[in-house]
C-alpha cells in the first residue's frame, strides 16, 4: 500500500456509471452524451479540466443491477461532438485501473469520488512462463481473429508486447459476458489477468469448435437427404426406362416393396422395422445374398395378417349345440368348453378383453388316450367361436428354433410354427391347436418346451418375440389348445399354465351312438356306399365296440366299420351280395372273421386265466387309456428252486417294492389269514406279468399281486369276474391310487363284473358314467383282508393241494409297443 501511494497520487474524479457495459485500460470507447448521467460527469470533467493541465478525466465505472464495482478505469475525453447517426456523443480512452475509495464534492451535477491508481506494471525481463503465455494468447487471439476475417487486427495484436496490454485488449471480445469482463478488471495483476483473458479465450473457441462440427454435420445431413433424393429419382426413371424396353406394365413390379409397405396397414414398429429393411434392400447390390434374405423377411412380415381378425361369435347355446352335434358323450368336457366360452363372451361384454395388453382366459390341455376327439374339440371350439382354426404338430420337435423361428442370418431361416400358424390361418386371433405337446423332445438344439412358456402364458405371451421376424407379435387374443397322451410326460413349467381337461375314454353306448351317428355316414362316402345301399344294426355296432376292439377312443371301432364296409362293397362288384344290405351281429364272422377281444367270463371256465390258483385280475392306465392287467404267481420246488422272489415282466422299480411289499404283508400275516406261509420261507416266489414287452410301473397293482400270491397258497380261484386295483402297504391298509374313471371304464370293456377300490377313492366314483356304474359292482375297501374275502372263491375239496400253475397264452396288449403301462 505504502509503495503505491508513493508512486500514485490519489484522485479526484467525476463518476461515469456505464449500464451493463465495461471499459478496459486501453480501449477507446464512444458514448452517448444524451444520457443525464454520462453527460453530467463530462461536463463536470471538463470544467475541472479548465483549471488543471490535460485533457479532461473522469472515472468509468461498471454499474450492474445498480451495484457500482469496486475498480474502475480512469478515462481521458478525447473528442467531443457528434456520433454517426448524429446524437451529442464523447470519445473517451481508458488509461489506468484505479481503486474507488470515498465519495467527496466537485463542480457540476457529477457524483465525485476519490481514487487511488493501480500499479499494474511487470518486472522486466518476463519469466518464460509469462513469456510462453504471450505466445499462447496471441496464437490463440490471432486464431480467433482469422475466422472472423479480421486480418488488420491481427497485426495490431501481434505488435503489443505489454502484458498488461494484451489482457486488456480481451476488453473488445465481443463473446464475453458482462460479469467475464469485471472479471478481468478486478484483477489486478497482469499475469494473473492474461491468464484469465486465454482461458476465456480458449474455452470459447472450444465451444465454437462444437457449434461448427454441429452445423457441418446438419449441413452434410442435408445434403445427404437431397442427395439421395436425387438419386431415388433417377433410379425411378432407371427402372421405368427398363419396364419400357421390357414390355412390363409399371402394375406388375414386384420389387417395390416400400411402396407395399406404405400402402400395408402395419404396426408402427413393424413398419419401421419393414422400412429400415427396404433402405438396406435399396442400398444393396443385386449380387449380394443379403438381398434375397431381406426380401424373404419382407414378404413374410407383408403376408403376416396384422389388422385381420374374425369377430367372435359368443352364441354360447349355439356352441353347446355344436359340441353336443359333433361329440357323443364326453358331457363334462364339453360343460367345462362350455363355461370357458361364457367367461370369455361375458368379459368382452364388460370391456375386460385387455387389460394393460393381457388378455384374461386360460389355455386348455385336453389329456387323455388316442382316439377320444382331442383334436376335434379342438375344431369344435374354432366352430362355436366363429375363429379360424389352425394345428401345429409338435410330435418329435427337437429343435427349439421349431417354435421360436431361426435367426435371418442362417441360410434357410423361416418362422417358427406359431407364427406360420397365424399367417397360415389368416387372422391374428384364431384357434391355434398345439397337438401331441407331450412328445416334443430336447436335445443339444434346444428345448423347444421352453419356448412354449412364453407362448402359452396369457400374462407374457402380448409381446411374443420371434427369432426370424424380430418384432412383438400381440399372441394374447389367440385360443391356444393342447392336447396330449400321457400328462406325466409335460413338462411341469409348462403344465403349470395350462388347465387340465381329461378325457378318459368312451362307455360302449357312447362307442354306438359315435359309430352310428359319426363314423358309419362318414365311412359310407368312402366306400362308395349310399346311406339306403347298406347300414348296420345297433347289434353289429356293440359287438364291434365290445368284441372285435378295446380301446378307450373310436378309431380302431372305425377301421374296423371301413373294413365291413370294403368287404360289402367288393362283395356286390364281384356278384356275391345283392344290395340293399343290413349288416348284423351273425354277419360279422363271416365278413371279418372272429373277435378278437371276448371277455373272460364269456370264455369256458377251464380256458379262464384265473381257472387255476395264483391268477389275479388287476386294473391299470397305459398311455392308451384304461386296460386289464393279469398277475401270475408260482412257488419253486424246494428241492431245486432257491427262496426269494423273482419278478419278470418289464416291470418299474415302484412295482417291484410293491411286489416286495406283498411278500413282506403275507409273509408277517399269513398265520392269522390261515395261510401256509411256511412254504414262503423254503420256496421261492415268482410274480409274472404277461405281455412282458410292455414296461409297467406303479404302485396300484399292489393288492392284486397280494390276492395272486393268497389264492397260490391257499389254492382258491380268484373270481373271474373280479378285478382289483390299490396300493397295499405292509400292514395291509389298502391306499388310493389315481385313474380311476379310466380303469372302470376298462373293467366294463373287458366284461367285468365285480371291481375292488380304495375307501379313499370313493369319490373319484362322481366322474364315472352311470350307466357303467349300473353294471359294475364297485366294493371300496380300507384293508387288504377285505379284498381277500371278496375276490377269493369258496374253498373246494381240493383246495388244500397245490396247483401248479399251468401257461396262461399271451394275453391283450396293455398298449401300444414301446409305451409304458402305468399301475
Amino acid at each position: 500500500m505504502a509503495a503505491e501511494s508513493a508512486a500514485f497520487t490519489p484522485l479526484t474524479l467525476p463518476v461515469l456509471p456505464l449500464d451493463d457495459e465495461v471499459v478496459l485500460p486501453g480501449m477507446v470507447v464512444p458514448l452517448d452524451l444524451s444520457d443525464a448521467e454520462v453527460r453530467a460527469a463530462v461536463e463536470a470533467a471538463q470544467a475541472a479540466a479548465r483549471s488543471e493541465p490535460g485533457k479532461p478525466r473522469v472515472l468509468l465505472v461498471p454499474r450492474i443491477d445498480g451495484t457500482h464495482a469496486a475498480t474502475g478505469v480512469l478515462g481521458t475525453v478525447e473528442q467531443v461532438g457528434r456520433l454517426a447517426d448524429g446524437d451529442p456523443g464523447a470519445l473517451i480512452r481508458g488509461r489506468g485501473r484505479v481503486r474507488i475509495g470515498a465519495g467527496t464534492t466537485g463542480p457540476g451535477a457529477a457524483l465525485w469520488v476519490e481514487g487511488t491508481r493501480v500499479d499494474e506494471t511487470v518486472p522486466e525481463p518476463l519469466p518464460g512462463q509469462v513469456t510462453e503465455l504471450v505466445k499462447e494468447y496471441k496464437a490463440l487471439a490471432t486464431a480467433w481473429l482469422r475466422k472472423r476475417g479480421a486480418w488488420q487486427v491481427v497485426d495490431r495484436v501481434q505488435a503489443i508486447d505489454d502484458v498488461s496490454a494484451l489482457a486488456d485488449n480481451s476488453g473488445y471480445s465481443p463473446f464475453l459476458t458482462t460479469e467475464q469482463k469485471v472479471e478481468l478488471l478486478e484483477t489486478t495483476d497482469p499475469v494473473a489477468r492474461l491468464k484469465l483473458a486465454t482461458q476465456q479465450l480458449r474455452d470459447h473457441l472450444a465451444e465454437q469448435d462444437v457449434a461448427e462440427t454441429i452445423a457441418k454435420d446438419v449441413q452434410e445431413g442435408v445434403d445427404k437427404q437431397q442427395r439421395e433424393f436425387l438419386l431415388r429419382r433417377q433410379l425411378e426413371a432407371v427402372r421405368k426406362e427398363l419396364r419400357e424396353i421390357n414390355g412390363e406394365q409399371e402394375g406388375e413390379e414386384s420389387d417395390d416393396y416400400r411402396a407395399r409397405v406404405e400402402a400395408a396397414d402395419l404396426p408402427e414398429k413393424v413398419r419401421e422395422a419393414a422400412l429400415k429393411e427396404v433402405d438396406k434392400l435399396e442400398r444393396s447390390s443385386d449380387q449380394s445374398p443379403e438381398g434375397s434374405w431381406i426380401r424373404t423377411w419382407l414378404d413374410t412380415v407383408l403376408e403376416m395378417p396384422w389388422s385381420e381378425r374374425t369377430e367372435d361369435a359368443y352364441d354360447i347355446q349355439g356352441a353347446q349345440a355344436v359340441l353336443d352335434a359333433e361329440h357323443a358323450g364326453l358331457e363334462d368336457v364339453k360343460e367345462r368348453i362350455t363355461e370357458y366360452l361364457a367367461v370369455r363372451k361375458r368379459r368382452g361384454d364388460r370391456g375386460l378383453g385387455v387389460v394393460g395388453g393381457r388378455r384374461g382366459g386360460a389355455v386348455l390341455a385336453l389329456v387323455g388316450p388316442p382316439g377320444v376327439g382331442k383334436t376335434s374339440l379342438g375344431e369344435s371350439v374354432a366352430h362355436a367361436m366363429g375363429r379360424k382354426f389352425v394345428r401345429v404338430a409338435l410330435g418329435g420337435v427337437r429343435d427349439e428354433a421349431e417354435i421360436r423361428g431361426h435367426r435371418r442370418t442362417y441360410v434357410g431361416a423361416l418362422p417358427g410354427r406359431i407364427v406360420r400358424a397365424i399367417k397360415e390361418a389368416g387372422s391374428m386371433n384364431p384357434v391355434v391347436l398345439l397337438d401331441e405337446i407331450d412328445k416334443v423332445g430336447s436335445d443339444f438344439r434346444g428345448d423347444p418346451a421352453a419356448a412354449l412358456l412364453e407362448v402359452l402364458d396369457p400374462a407374457q405371451n402380448h409381446t411374443f418375440r420371434d427369432h426370424y421376424l424380430e418384432v412383438e407379435l400381440d399372441l394374447s387374443d389367440v385360443v391356444f389348445l393342447a392336447t396330449a397322451n400321457v400328462l406325466e410326460a409335460i413338462p411341469e413349467a409348462l403344465l403349470d399354465r395350462m388347465e387340465l381337461v381329461r378325457l378318459d375314454g368312451y362307455t360302449e353306448d357312447e362307442k354306438v351312438v359315435i359309430a352310428r351317428d359319426h363314423l358309419l355316414p362318414r365311412q359310407l362316402e368312402r366306400a362308395g356306399l349310399d346311406a339306403d345301399e347298406a347300414t348296420v344294426d345297433e347289434g353289429a355296432l356293440r359287438k364291434l365296440a365290445g368284441e372285435y376292439t378295446r380301446e378307450a377312443g373310436v378309431r380302431t371301432l372305425e377301421r374296423s366299420i371301413a373294413r365291413l364296409l370294403r368287404k360289402v362293397a367288393a362283395q356286390h362288384e364281384l356278384g356275391e351280395r345283392e344290395l340293399p344290405f343290413t349288416v348284423t351281429e351273425a354277419d360279422l364272422r363271416g365278413l371279418i372273421g372272429r373277435p378278437h377281444h371276448v371277455p373272460e367270463s364269456a370264455q369256458d371256465p377251464a380256458e379262464r386265466r384265473t381257472a387255476v390258483p395264483g391268477v389275479a385280475t388287476g386294473l391299470a392306465v397305459t398311455g392308451a387309456g384304461g386296460d386289464v392287467l393279469y398277475v401270475e404267481a408260482s412257488l419253486a420246488d424246494p428241492e431245486t428252486g432257491a427262496a426269494g422272489l423273482t419278478l419278470t415282466g418289464q416291470l418299474g422299480d415302484v412295482m417291484k417294492e410293491s411286489a416286495q411289499i406283498a411278500l413282506s404283508f403275507l409273509r408277517s400275516h399269513g398265520a392269522e389269514l390261515e395261510l401256509p406261509v411256511g412254504d414262503l420261507k423254503d420256496r421261492g416266489a415268482h410274480i409274472h406279468f404277461p405281455a412282458g414287452a410292455v414296461p409297467k410301473d406303479g404302485p396300484s397293482a399292489g393288492v392284486t399281486m397280494t390276492t395272486a400270491l393268497a389264492s397260490l397258497l391257499s389254492g382258491r380261484l380268484v373270481r373271474t369276474d373280479v378285478a382289483m386295483t390299490g396300493e397295499v402297504s405292509l400292514t395291509g391298509r389298502v391306499l388310493p391310487i389315481g385313474g380311476v374313471k379310466q380303469k372302470l371304464l376298462a373293467a366294463h370293456r373287458a366284461g367285468v363284473t365285480t371291481v375292488i377300490i380304495p375307501k379313499r377313492n370313493e369319490p373319484d366314483l362322481d366322474d364315472v358314467p352311470a350307466e357303467v356304474l349300473d353294471k359294475l359292482d364297485v366294493h371300496a375297501v380300507t384293508d387288504v383282508r377285505q379284498v381277500l374275502e371278496l375276490a377269493l372263491a369258496p374253498a373246494t375239496n381240493g383246495a388244500e393241494r397245490e396247483v401248479p400253475v399251468a401257461a396262461m397264452g399271451v394275453p391283450p396288449r396293455l398298449s401300444a409297443l414301446g409305451e409304458g403301462a402305468a399301475g
